[in-house]
Order: C-alpha cells, then sequence, then structure tokens
C-alpha cells in the first residue's frame, strides 16, 4: 500500500502541524502517524527527537492491547465456521478455568466481571514464564463483578479468549494469527517479536528532559492480551478490513457485529464503550471505532470512521507522553471536516418490483405519519414525517418479511397483512399497525375506532 491519495496542501499542513505538536508537547523520543481515505493511505508523516532518524510506515512499534482485536477476530471467525456461539459459556469450550460461566460474548466486550489485571508482578513487565499457567493469570479471585453486568476491562478475559482459539484450532495463538489473519490481508510487518526496522521503547522522565530504556518482554499466555508490534502501513490494512470486512477473513457483516457497543458505558463516560473487541467512542457527530494500546515504552492508537471512510494510526515510543487516541482523532476530524467525503453519483435502482412500489408512501401508526422507502435488494426504510420517530431500515427475508437493522426496531419483523381479497389492509410491525389512513380500518386497529369517526369541536 502506497500514498496515492492526494491531500490539499492545506489539509497535509494540519496533520503535520498537528502531530509536530503531539511530539514536542508529549516529549516522546519519536512519533509516526499515517491516514487513510478511499482504502488508500492520503497521508503520512512523523517526527523524531534525532534529525535524520524519523520513523515511516515500515518502523514497527509495539501496539499493546491494539492486538485484543486481532484476537476477537480470530473468536468471530471460530463463531462463524459453527464451532461455538458467542453465547457459550468458556467451560463448554475451555474447562478448568474457575470462571467457566463467563460467556464468550462477555469476554469479548469486557462484560465478564474479571479484574483488569493479572496477580503481581507487574505482568507488562516481567517475563511470561512468571505465568506458566491458567491459574496464575488469573489468581484466586478472578471475579469482581457479577458476570455480564457491568463493563470492567480485563486483560486476563483476553488470555482467556487466546487459549480459547488455540485449544480449539489446536496451534498456537501467533500460527494461527498468521495463517488466518496477517497472512490473507498482507499484514508482512505485523509480528509478535520486533523485526528491525523498528522503535526501542523509552521512559520520559517527568520532571526533565531524560530517558530511560524500557524492558521488552514476551508475554507468554497474556500474549492474545498484548503481544504484537506493527507499523502504520500495517495497521491501516486492518483499518480497511474492520471497515469493510473481507471474506478471506470476516464477513463485513461479522465485522459490522464487533462494532455494535455489546456492554454498557462505565459511569460517566456516556461517549465511549466496547463492542466485541473495538473499542466505540462518539466525538461529537462522529463514531470512532479502533483501539488504542500501551505497553511499557510504547503508545498506540488505531481510529476509523465509517461514515466518512477515513482512518488514523498514531505510534509512539515512550511509556507516558501523547494523548495518542485524542491525536489519531484529532487526524481524522481534520480530513473529515477539511475534505468531506464526496458521495457517489445517486443511480435508479436496476429493477423494481410493482407490489414492493406499491407498498411506499405515506403510513400511520395511529396518528403518527410515517413514509415508507424502497431500497436496493428489495430493502425498506421507515423514517417519521415530522418531528422525532423511530427510524429503520429492513432487510428482506425469503418469506416474504422483513427484519429491522437498526434503532428501535433492530431484530424485529415487518410483514404485509392482507385483506380477504388479497389487497393490502396494513402492515404489521412487531405488533404495530400501520394504516393508509389515520386510525384507518377498524379491524386492524387493537380496540377499535369510535364509530363517529373524526370530528371537530362541539360547543
Amino acid at each position: 500500500m502506497t500514498t496515492s491519495e492526494v491531500l490539499l496542501p492545506t489539509t497535509r499542513r494540519a496533520l503535520l502541524h498537528r502531530i509536530a505538536t503531539a511530539q514536542a508537547e508529549g516529549r516522546t523520543p519519536s512519533l509516526v502517524a499515517a491516514v487513510q481515505r478511499d482504502g488508500r493511505i492520503a497521508w503520512s508523516g512523523a517526527r523524531s527527537c534525532v534529525d535524520g532518524h524519523e520513523p515511516d510506515g515500515d518502523t514497527q512499534f509495539r501496539i499493546g492491547s491494539l492486538t485484543k482485536t486481532f484476537t476477537a477476530v480470530l473468536v468471530m471467525r471460530l463463531r462463524d465456521e459453527g464451532l461455538l456461539d458467542l453465547d457459550d459459556p468458556l467451560e463448554k469450550h475451555l474447562p478448568g478455568t474457575d470462571v467457566g460461566e463467563v460467556t464468550v460474548f462477555q469476554l469479548l466486550g469486557h462484560s465478564g466481571g474479571l479484574a483488569a489485571e493479572t496477580p503481581a508482578p507487574w505482568w507488562e513487565r516481567t517475563p511470561g514464564e512468571t505465568r506458566p499457567a491458567l491459574v496464575d493469570v488469573l489468581g484466586e479471585e478472578p471475579l469482581i463483578h457479577p458476570s455480564g453486568h457491568v463493563h470492567h476491562y480485563s486483560n486476563p478475559g483476553y488470555t482467556l479468549l487466546g487459549s480459547l482459539v488455540e485449544r480449539m484450532r489446536g496451534a498456537s495463538w501467533s500460527e494461527i494469527l498468521r495463517r488466518e489473519i496477517l497472512e490473507p490481508l498482507g499484514m508482512e510487518r505485523t509480528t509478535p517479536q520486533p523485526h528491525a526496522p523498528h522503535a526501542g521503547g523509552w521512559a520520559v522522565h517527568p520532571w526533565a528532559d531524560v530517558m530511560l530504556p524500557e524492558p521488552v518482554e514476551d508475554l507468554g499466555l497474556m500474549a492474545p492480551a498484548g503481544q504484537l508490534w506493527s507499523t502504520t502501513t500495517d495497521l491501516l490494512r486492518f483499518a480497511a478490513f474492520l471497515a469493510q470486512g473481507d471474506a478471506r477473513v470476516l464477513s463485513v457483516s461479522s465485522v459490522e457485529e464487533m462494532r455494535v457497543p455489546a456492554a454498557p458505558a462505565e459511569t460517566g463516560d456516556w461517549a465511549s464503550t466496547y463492542g466485541l473487541g473495538l473499542q466505540c467512542v462518539r466525538r461529537g457527530d462522529r463514531t470512532l471505532l479502533g483501539h488504542s494500546g500501551s505497553l511499557p515504552g510504547f503508545l498506540a492508537t488505531l481510529w476509523f470512521s465509517v461514515e466518512d471512510d477515513v482512518a488514523a494510526v498514531v505510534l509512539t515510543n515512550a511509556t507516558s507522553g501523547p494523548l495518542v487516541g485524542t491525536v489519531a482523532a484529532d487526524l481524522v476530524q481534520i480530513v473529515a471536516e477539511a475534505e468531506p467525503r464526496i458521495p457517489a453519483p445517486w443511480r435508479p435502482l436496476p429493477d423494481v418490483d410493482a407490489e414492493l412500489l406499491a407498498l411506499t408512501g405515506p403510513w400511520y401508526w395511529g396518528t403518527y405519519a410515517y413514509g415508507l422507502k424502497l431500497l436496493a435488494d428489495r430493502g425498506l426504510e421507515l423514517r417519521p414525517l415530522r418531528g422525532a420517530g423511530r427510524t429503520a431500515r429492513f432487510r428482506a427475508c425469503p418469506d416474504g418479511t422483513w427484519t429491522g437493522l437498526n434503532g428501535y426496531y433492530a431484530g424485529e419483523t415487518l410483514r404485509v397483512v392482507r385483506a380477504a381479497d388479497g389487497t393490502v389492509d396494513h402492515l404489521d410491525l412487531g405488533s404495530f399497525a400501520f394504516t393508509r389512513e389515520p386510525y384507518g380500518g377498524s379491524t386492524s386497529i387493537p380496540g377499535g375506532v369510535d364509530e363517529g369517526g373524526w370530528r371537530g369541536l362541539m360547543i
């Protein structure tokens, strides 16, 4: 993947200014960033404390918890192959963990109630051999919240998911990852161990401009939670996959499922929640998806906006410093707002079913006015004609009904109800009757309609 989408000079300068400010104010040895638009790298830039040694799109940095998204994809592949169900308890496939009642879904979304960290010592700065078995990762009291009740981020939870993948595939997590994700997506520079060129990790003193090298540890069983090294180029390939799907890895419907919030937001943080291996953030009117990561010596963030078709990656080699999540979000915003996405040309549907076309137009739920629109592939959209209301899109089903895809009616069934003579009497949507006239047709309205009909004010 090479830079092929040219941005305006003012946009490029704004992006460079943002990362230069982040590197200087964040006091980090180096920082590299890249932005993708329309599936192509549109811009990349870097800053370094050593002139002439700026990292580039091929320089590896450790990405920490961004690794979790890769592990989540491996689990979703098992689900898509029918080898497990997300609602399965862990015990069904990985027995003997003492947290077997926690479901796969809960582990993916960090709602299983597990502790955030392993027992001491600090797992990120100690060799994986320190925790040779899952009991060493989980400790004596692994559950600190009721399962399924709250979102509580858990690194040991993703160790369990990695072990689950290994048990069901009969191979190591790193080998499965290489075979099932990295090779199909062409991510040759994403590896469990660093391969030159790669950055070294540093701690920067909080009160003096001096540095200390950080140790690099193999995390052992904790690898599925934070082991990987990668580059901006590879991570933008991964972002394109997470936005669009890839039949060689996961379908678009499965990556869309990963992007749906799976647990309530933590108290006081209503702008941020978590899907299945993906963080979900609201920034103004924009939804950003991706993941952040940190390990001693490194910080990383990947954000992408499906609506804007823009993704950004920021990698740096300091234990603390630039708020790379904010920087990456700013890069997305700069491009999306300075050079908004140009919509595809409007084109008519390739064909139309006359019976479906006859269903379009105004419908009434009681006295609420809605419009029904025909979409591609026999889909439908229901939208209020004035004021606030429940908007929803529907997918056509083989049995002649439609299933809601979003909002209040997600998963609900829309069906056409016909009169004895075959004409359409009303639409039934989750037991609600939508009629062509307000309270039209007493047989379709629960409780009937007053025989006196509509009337004015009687004085």
